[in-house]
Formats: structure tokens, C-alpha cells, sequence
């Protein structure tokens, strides 16, 4: 019989620690990483240039970056959720983004994923923290999504065969869409399905991301149904290029073929059935397929230069296995964004399960013959129309589903939207009892029509910036803790002058300054204005050094730290920069980060012999960016020799 259970994990794992408490009021630099330029753009198919063009962030907000983390590694028991029948167990982490840890085909013996053997947060998703391996769901925007480390509501639900069904759910802020993930094994089946559905309980239309991300060993050949395929490098192209050798012959199917990290979209002709397949020399590996809804696919690899290397040694662990990824979506690419029209939904079935192939045809140079054999090998397991069965009665008889034993909480926000909006969404229930001290200032707000203010030495709170939040800060009494809230709503919604008057005006009347002189700041840099960006950005952090008495303090001390010293440096004001961090506390110093903006001052300070020191004694920066140089540009500033390996983050070819 397939059950339902609890289990724990033990993983060596690095805290995620503290959230930034600074609200993201920029995109983050990661995102760029993603884009394509203009005269890329104007070259694309009509509609994926409106997908790609549609929506794009102009902030993280309401979500705050995740940078709390470090790369000290010890022992921690993990909740874990198990779902498992006669054939495959598959362990689910849902305090960690509802990420499959593992999905075990147990006739076999075989671990059908990359089973990361760690859990170490870099600075991938969308906020920061992420972790690699296993099964990941990413919605909101392009990239791995901002919940990746984040808990989810959880519960045992009924499967449309009767037996227990495993639902993960929750709010999803940056698009304030709801969404869930069923996940139900069949008995006697190998096959996991997995039926996901994302509603817009809004009377406006929203932008929609969905891809499934799967990692998988990278010694292995990634087959799919197309003979194209659009090529993303991190040069902000998107090219469309055959599929799978390119003009130099070299077979990219394989992903230890390619020097440089990459992302390859495959062009899935219409009316074909989508699916993607990671299988070894013997012909066997993982499959993935779905309803049609689902019609992108993707293989990510991140190539065998050094750059890519010690990306794989920096999110697992020297020694590990290197890993690629296959990955499932909503459009033709991960650059794209759907509309989904109000009060309307998005809802589709996947299904994970082993596949064996003949290894002869699916290894063999003959690329059609290698796709056929493999689809033929899928339809003989899992036949197209028994995936479209499945969703039918996933979605007729189980998705409205009330769970019936509750088995993880998420956050309090989902919970908030549904008090203010009244929303009815059968299947994924948010209790008031899911509240929390971070919603309790808004539901203050909703009820009284005031928002009260934070605790003497507390910061300002989580912030929400959705139009009727604006709204209900616009009439409430304008203190300096509204107009910082009303700020921070303005300046998401595009009206930035707007959001400066604000600022200025709760400045005027505030008795702890720092958060509303980091907005300011954030204002200034945007608009240009370097040198007056950097002096608010200090006066900030020595006010928060004169109220700072919060158990907050050394993480807001840290933020404002970086934050200043940094604008200092690029506004030409070395002195002052060394100053503020000089003050900063040693711990904070210590760290990463905090060594590489020492190497920076060095540097400006024309001290490259001691810059150079900083480097040999060595220094990791735990929340170092997607796509980054900045190691390779400053070492380059301090010696001509070669860069070495424990700083080699380069992705792109000749950076």
C-alpha cells in the first residue's frame, strides 16, 4: 500500500540564519544574468519577445533576501516528508521549498536524482538562498524561485485512486499568486505524478513563471523531442541553434561535452508529447513527462571549465559527483512569463519514473533513432494517454481536495491575504491560526485601519506593497513607520518621487532614522547621485549604532555596513569608507564578504601588496552571486598571475 509519513534527514547543513532585514527595494544583480539585450530581442518570434518582455521585476519586494547563511557545515535533522509505494520512496523536505531530496526506484537500488549529499545555501534564487539537488518548483520570475528555502503548508490529501496523496501549498509574494504540488504514487506504479496548479483569485491579470527543476548525475545523455534548440550563455544572447550537435560537431547532449555553463531551451514541435530523459551508458536513468501544458524543456549544464567546477565543489562538497540539470516549464524558455486572467487558473501533470532503453539506439549518433527508441521505451511504461487520465482525474476528483491530516505550516502570509480578500480556494486552506508576529502589524491595519508602530529598538517590520495594502497606508495616520510602509508600496509600484516624498516626510518626525535614511539612499543611488547615496547610507548606519539594542542589531549593523561602505567606495570617498569599517563589529569583519570589501579599500587605498595578502590568507564569500567576476577582477588588480582555483567563479567564456 503507498503511505504517507514523517521522517527526519540528517545532512551536514549551514544554517540559513537571518533574513536581510533591509527591504529589497532593487532587482537583484542576479537577474541580469538571465536577460537577453535589445538587439537580441528584436530578432526573437513575436511571442516569446512579448513573453520575455512581459512584467519584468522591479524589485524583490515584498520578499526579503535570504543572506543569513555561512559555509560552516555541521550535522542537522531535518523534517522530511515520505511518500512511498512498492516501487519508488521519494523523500520531500518541506520546510526547504517542498524540494524531493530523493526519489528511490526500489527494484532497481537506483537513486534516480543527484541526491546532494549537504545542504549549502549559495546565492541562487531570486533572494538568495537556494541549495542544490533533488526536485525543486520555481514560480514567481526567472530564476530558482524566492521560497527554494522557505517552508510549506503540507498535508495527507485523498488521490484520485482513493489512497493518501502528499499536498504541498502556499502564497507566492512576488506575484501574490497562490499555488499547490500534489505529489501521489499509485500502487504497483513507478512512476511519481505530480499535479500542480497555480490560481489568480485577482479580478487583474498576472504574469506567471512555473519551471520544475530535476538534477541529475551528468554523466549522462539528456534526450528530448526536438531537433532545435534556443541557447542562453551568460553573454545575454538567446540564439537558436540544431539540436544535438552544434556548428563545431560537438554533441551537446552530453553534458561533460560543454566547456562553459549554459542553458540549452528545446523547441518542442506542436502537438508532440514533451518529455526530457537523463539516461547512462546502460541505457537507463530518469524520464520526466507531463500534460501539454507543460511544453518547455531544458538542460542545464555547468560545463568543465574551472569556473563551472568549482561552482559544482561550492554547493556540494569536493569529491561529489557533478550533476546537470532537466528541467520542465510553462513557455518555450525560462526568459518568459505568461498571463493567466483573473479569477482563472494554470494546472498540469508531471510524472517522474525510471526509464531503460536500449543503450545501443538512445547512445548511438543517430539522434532521431536515439529520441524514438527512448519514446517508444516511455510509452511502453507510462503511455501518453494514461498521463492524460491522470490529470483528468486529479483534476475532477482530488485538486479541490480538503487535506486531511496536517503535517507542516508554512508562513502567516497567505493567511493575511485571504483575511483581507476573502478568497475561496478549495483544496488550500489558510488558517488565521498560520498568523504570526510578522502579519500581526497588517491584520492590526485591516481591522482599526492603523498600522502600529514597531517596539522601541525593534526594526520596522516585513513590508507589503500590493495595491490594497497601498491603498489602506494612503488613509492611515501618517507617522513615521506608515510613511516608511507607504514609501516602500509607492516605490514598487513605480512611483518613485512619490515614494521619496514620503520618506522624507516620516524622516522628518522619526526618532530612529535608519530605516527611512536607507531608503533615501537607495533613491539616490538609483537616480545617480553617488556621493549623497553613500552619506545617507552612513548616516544611516551610525544611527542604527545609536539605537541598536534589538537582537536584530548586529544583522542590521552588517546590512548597512556593506551597504555603506560599498557606496562610499564607488563615490571616491576611500577615507571615510575605511572608517565605517573599522567600526563594524569584528565578527561581521571577519566574514567573507566583509574581507573582500577589505580588499577593495586596500585597493583603493593603493595597496595592492596588501590586498594580495587578504587573498593568500584566504576568504570565502558565502553569498557570492550567480555569474560573478568580481574575485577575478580584483585578484587581476593585485598580481598578473593566474587566478586561483578556490576564487575561479567565472562562468562565461574569456570574461
Amino acid at each position: 500500500m503507498t503511505t504517507v509519513r514523517r521522517a527526519v534527514l540528517t545532512l551536514p547543513a549551514a544554517p540559513l540564519g537571518p533574513d536581510n532585514p533591509l527591504p529589497a527595494l532593487r532587482v537583484p544583480a542576479r537577474a541580469g544574468a538571465h536577460a537577453v539585450d535589445a538587439r537580441t530581442l528584436a530578432g526573437l518570434p513575436r511571442d516569446m519577445a512579448r513573453g520575455i518582455g512581459r512584467a519584468p521585476l522591479r524589485s524583490l519586494l515584498p520578499v526579503p533576501v535570504r543572506d543569513g547563511y555561512g559555509r560552516d557545515r555541521a550535522p542537522a535533522d531535518l523534517d522530511a516528508l515520505v511518500i512511498e509505494n512498492d516501487r519508488l520512496r521519494v523523500t520531500v523536505l518541506p520546510g526547504l521549498g517542498g524540494r524531493i531530496h530523493s526519489l528511490h526506484h526500489k527494484p532497481t537500488g537506483r537513486e534516480l536524482v543527484h541526491r546532494n549529499p549537504v545542504l549549502q545555501p549559495a546565492a541562487f534564487a531570486l533572494n538568495g538562498a537556494w541549495f542544490a539537488g533533488g526536485v525543486e518548483w520555481n514560480t514567481g520570475a526567472t530564476s530558482h524561485g524566492a521560497l527554494s528555502c522557505s517552508p510549506l503548508h503540507a498535508a495527507a490529501v485523498r488521490a484520485p485512486d482513493g489512497g493518501p496523496m502528499l499536498r504541498l501549498w502556499e502564497w507566492e509574494r512576488l506575484r501574490d499568486l497562490p499555488f499547490q504540488v500534489d505529489l501521489w504514487l499509485p500502487e504497483g506504479s513507478d512512476f511519481l505524478r505530480v499535479g500542480v496548479r497555480i490560481r489568480n483569485p485577482h479580478e487583474r491579470p498576472a504574469p506567471v513563471y512555473w519551471w520544475s527543476n530535476t538534477a541529475v548525475p551528468e554523466d549522462r545523455r539528456i534526450l528530448a523531442p526536438a531537433d532545435e534548440a534556443w541557447h542562453h550563455g551568460y553573454e545575454r544572447g538567446l540564439d537558436r541553434v540544431p539540436v544535438p550537435a552544434d556548428d563545431t560537431g560537438t554533441d551537446r547532449s552530453y553534458p561533460l561535452n560543454s566547456t562553459h555553463a549554459a542553458d540549452w531551451f528545446y523547441d518542442l514541435p506542436e502537438g508532440r508529447r514533451p518529455w526530457i530523459a537523463a539516461l547512462g551508458a546502460d541505457g537507463t536513468g530518469l524520464v520526466q513527462t507531463s500534460t501539454d501544458a507543460l511544453r518547455g524543456r531544458k538542460l542545464f549544464v555547468w560545463g568543465t571549465g574551472r569556473g563551472g567546477r568549482r561552482w559544482q565543489e561550492w554547493l556540494t562538497e569536493p569529491g561529489t559527483p557533478g550533476y546537470a540539470e532537466i528541467q520542465a516549464g510553462l513557455a518555450r524558455t525560462q526568459l518568459e512569463h505568461l498571463e493567466l486572467a483573473g479569477g482563472e487558473e494554470f494546472s498540469w501533470l508531471e510524472a517522474y519514473g525510471p526509464l531503460a532503453a536500449d543503450p545501443a539506439a538512445v547512445l548511438g549518433d543517430d539522434w532521431a533513432a536515439a529520441r524514438a527508441d527512448a519514446e517508444r521505451a516511455l510509452d511502453g511504461a507510462l503511455p501518453r494517454a494514461a498521463v492524460d487520465a491522470a490529470y483528468t482525474a486529479w483534476r475532477e476528483h482530488a485538486a479541490d481536495g480538503e487535506p486531511e491530516t496536517v503535517l507542516a505550516a508554512g508562513s502567516g502570509w497567505g493567511a493575511l491575504e485571504v483575511l483581507r480578500g476573502g478568497y475561496e480556494l478549495p483544496g488550500t486552506p489558510f488558517p488565521e491560526s498560520t498568523l504570526g508576529p510578522a502579519q500581526e502589524p497588517w491584520r492590526a491595519l485591516l481591522r482599526t485601519g492603523v498600522l502600529p508602530p514597531p517596539a522601541k529598538g525593534a526594526g520596522p517590520g516585513a513590508p507589503l506593497v500590493s495595491a490594497p495594502w497601498r491603498d489602506m497606508l494612503e488613509t492611515a495616520p501618517a507617522d513615521p513607520a506608515t510613511e516608511y510602509h507607504l514609501g516602500i508600496a509607492q516605490w514598487h509600484a513605480g512611483d518613485r518621487a512619490q515614494a521619496v516624498r514620503s520618506w522624507e516626510r516620516g524622516l522628518r518626525r522619526a526618532g530612529v532614522s535608519w530605516p527611512l535614511l536607507y531608503c533615501l539612499a537607495v533613491a539616490d543611488r538609483e537616480d545617480g547621485h553617488a556621493e549623497r547615496a553613500a552619506e545617507r547610507f552612513a548616516e544611516a548606519f551610525t544611527d542604527h549604532a545609536g539605537h541598536a539594542v534589538s537582537e536584530e542589531g548586529e544583522a542590521v549593523a552588517a546590512a548597512l555596513g556593506r551597504e555603506a561602505v560599498t557606496a562610499l567606495l564607488d563615490a571616491g570617498r576611500t577615507d571615510r569608507a575605511r572608517q565605517l569599517w573599522a567600526r563594524l563589529p569584528d565578527g561581521v569583519r571577519g566574514r567573507g564578504a566583509f574581507r573582500l570589501l577589505e580588499v577593495r579599500i586596500l585597493l583603493a587605498e593603493g595597496r595592492p601588496d596588501a590586498a594580495r595578502a587578504v587573498f593568500d590568507e584566504g576568504f570565502e564569500v558565502a553569498d557570492l552571486g550567480e555569474g560573478a567576476e568580481v574575485l577575478g577582477e580584483l585578484w587581476a588588480r593585485t598580481t598578473d598571475e593566474p587566478l586561483p582555483d578556490a576564487y575561479e567563479f567565472r562562468m562565461r567564456p574569456n570574461p
